[in-house]
């Protein structure tokens, strides 16, 4: 009896769902130094959102989402505006990026208001880019 269920290919995404999150975080934080950052990062979370729509349903990949689409992308719009939003309250043009440092004994953590607008891109595309998908896979079934 052929019940439509793909076992292995069940299993391969429910796995590889969090490989690519990782590697999504991975490409977020690269991004400061290297090639990569908010956009690809995000492109990458929709691909892991989209694959688990296609094995789960719709429904289930919109459940792993941290907010829903929309509020997802709200989030990471408010952020990015508030990356820029910091410069203005200290007197330099709106997307002035600020760095520092946070000292924590013989370990200094490099902060800097890019991390913040990255962040904001990365939640911003994959609430919009999932929130398309998902409308478009749901209205294919």
């Amino acid at each position: 009896m052929n019940t439509g269920r793909a076992i292995v290919l069940e299993t391969t995404v429910s796995f590889l769902y969090w490989i690519m999150l990782a590697a999504a975080v991975w490409l977020l934080l690269r991004g400061h130094n290297a090639p990569g950052g908010g956009f690809v990062a995000a492109l990458v979370a929709v691909a892991a959102t989209v694959a688990h729509a296609l094995v789960r349903g719709t429904a289930a990949a919109r459940a792993r989402l941290p907010l829903g689409p929309l509020s997802l992308s709200a989030l990471g719009l408010a952020l990015a505006a508030a990356s820029g939003l910091l410069a203005l309250a200290l007197g330099q043009p709106f997307l002035t990026h600020l760095w520092g440092e946070l000292g924590a004994g013989a370990v200094a953590l490099k902060l800097s208001t890019v991390m913040l607008f990255d962040l904001g891109v990365a939640l911003c595309v994959w609430g919009a880019l999932s929130g398309f998908c998902l409308r478009l896979l749901g209205s294919m079934r």
